[in-house]
């Protein structure tokens, strides 16, 4: 899996994989609306590469729009968010808009009979997780979230496919390290408002818990300490640059996990993204972006067990078969991508956590 945007830059990273087609041209048609976080491009190309036909795009920003129309020529601007609702062929819509308008566009989407693919964050409150379950329930679509260090990463694919197969017995406890470049001149003011962006539990932390909830096959699960702080970065008053949590899972499984943006420059991606799974049998660490010190590259999958150490390349292994699963998903009503409620444990698990975190640097 390679990128098409700069591994420097967590804001635009973009994977690109080899294509796995589940349906033809034509087959299965989305629309994108939203263009405020890079991510919309991960999200596109995963959904290409899988088989989906990309015929709309939509941003209040011309300048957006201009720039994803060089990136898919052939795409229609459409001239509002109806043009594309009224688009019968339309299945679904994948959005990256402000952190804080996420779900209103979901609402949206889902009224209009069209499934929602968000980034994350898929919201910033509990009361618009509460709305976007009631509108789930009501119009019976899905409200799938991109959670891409666990969906878009080769590792963490090959990763869970270990752990389903027994390769360190149960799941014990998940360490999740997810540190970020924070590229401050590049990123757009939302960025730095809490009501916006949410927080950075909210926002990266979310990341961390789904891959706890996956990992640990927990369907549920509860924040037993966060906290977050302002160490190195006054200018930016609301802007959270770290954040850690204790998350206990309903088997007992603990995770901890630490999120900031703090990459140094020297560092030659945007972050040293980690995850170690310690199971009753042995123990498996991923080294997702970089592995440093050598020219291994990303996507390296570290596994200790009885029989001894492995180590697997596993970049360009099994691909991220997550975005096939769900355009399949759609067509069939089925959760084999990812259930909802489990979507949403993540979301909820992360709100509760930024809202109930201690300030560890003084802010008010």
């Amino acid at each position: 899996m390679s990128t098409d945007f700069q591994m420097s830059d967590g804001m635009n990273y973009a994977p690109v994989g080899k294509p796995a087609p589940v349906v033809g041209e034509g087959e299965f048609v989305f629309a994108a609306i939203g263009l405020d976080h890079g991510h919309i491009y991960g999200m596109c190309n995963g959904l290409r590469e899988a088989g989906a036909t990309l015929r709309w795009v939509y941003d209040p920003d011309p300048a957006k729009v201009d720039a994803f129309l060089r990136r898919y020529p052939g795409v229609r601007a459409a001239r509002c968010e109806d043009e594309i609702f009224l688009d019968p062929d339309v299945r679904l819509v994948a959005g990256a808009a402000v952190t804080s308008e996420r779900c209103a566009l979901g609402l949206r989407v889902m009224e209009a009979g069209k499934d929602y693919f968000t980034d994350k964050a898929p919201m910033t409150t509990l009361s618009q997780l509460e709305s976007a379950r009631a509108k789930v329930t009501e119009t019976g679509r899905k409200y799938m979230v991109y959670y891409g260090e666990r969906l878009h990463s080769e590792a963490a694919v090959y990763a869970g496919l270990l752990v389903r197969q027994g390769a360190v017995g149960r799941v014990i406890q998940v360490l999740g390290l997810g540190p970020h470049r924070l590229n401050a001149p590049s990123r757009p003011d939302w960025f730095f408002k809490k009501e916006k962006y949410g927080g950075i539990l909210c926002d990266i932390g979310s990341h961390q818990i789904e891959q706890f909830l996956y990992y640990a096959n927990e369907t549920e699960a509860r924040v037993v300490r966060s906290q977050i702080g302002n160490f190195a970065h006054p200018e930016y008053p609301e802007l959270d640059d770290f954040g850690d949590a204790v998350i206990v899972g309903g088997s007992g499984a603990t995770q901890y996990f630490r999120v900031d943006w703090f990459t140094p420059d020297g560092l030659r991606t945007w972050g040293d993204g980690r995850t170690v799974i310690l199971g009753t049998d042995g123990y498996i660490e991923l080294r997702k972006y970089i592995n440093i010190g050598t020219d291994d590259g990303g996507d390296q999958v570290f596994l200790v067990d009885g029989k001894g150490e492995h180590r697997f390349a596993a970049r360009g292994r099994v691909g991220c078969p997550f975005f096939g699963e769900l355009i399949l998903d759609c067509i069939d009503r089925t959760e084999n991508a990812m259930t909802q409620a489990h979507a949403f444990l993540a979301a909820e698990l992360s709100l509760r956590a930024q809202a109930d975190a201690a300030e560890l640097t003084g802010r008010k």
